[in-house]
């Protein structure tokens, strides 16, 4: 028999140097935050690929956040259903997907561009906000700002 669990979204108040209110919509805010609370997790490991959904409400400012895989040194699975469950589980509006590139290098890969597109054929679906997916190295890289997000 299967135990009941609790889900971990990482609300606002558990993170560091935000405000309830702050707006995350561009790419260097989604990058700003992941500099701010993601490197500095316990489970963050800089030599693997990590996905983590940023939770917006529907002005935009920051909910929470989950991680959704933990990867490998140039690979991370990425399943639709654990993207999407942190942001309904809280009641979220829009997400930002971020992950990092231990490499350093923030150019997308094929497999980021086609789980990219993916999720957006899901959020649509769904009726949430995939507002950018940014790829962070030594530099940041926006999904949305390269035009995948165009048809």
């Amino acid at each position: 028999m299967k135990t009941p669990c609790e889900f971990k979204v990482m609300r606002v108040r558990e993170c560091v140097s935000l405000t309830p209110d702050q707006i995350i919509e561009t790419p260097e805010s989604a990058a700003a935050y992941w500099r701010a609370n993601i490197v500095r997790a316990d489970w963050y490991d800089p030599s693997k690929e990590a996905l983590i959904v940023l939770i917006l409400d529907t002005r935009r400012r920051i909910m929470g956040h989950n991680l959704v895989a933990l990867g490998s040194l140039d690979t991370c699975p990425v399943v639709p259903r654990e993207v999407f469950r942190p942001v309904i589980v809280a009641a979220g509006s829009a997400l930002i997907l971020v992950h990092n590139h231990p490499s350093g290098d923030s150019s997308p890969s094929a497999a980021d561009i086609k789980v990219t597109r993916d999720l957006l054929r899901a959020a649509q679906l769904l009726k949430i906000d995939l507002l950018d997916h940014v790829i962070i190295g030594e530099k940041f890289t926006s999904l949305r700002e390269l035009g995948y997000f165009y048809a």
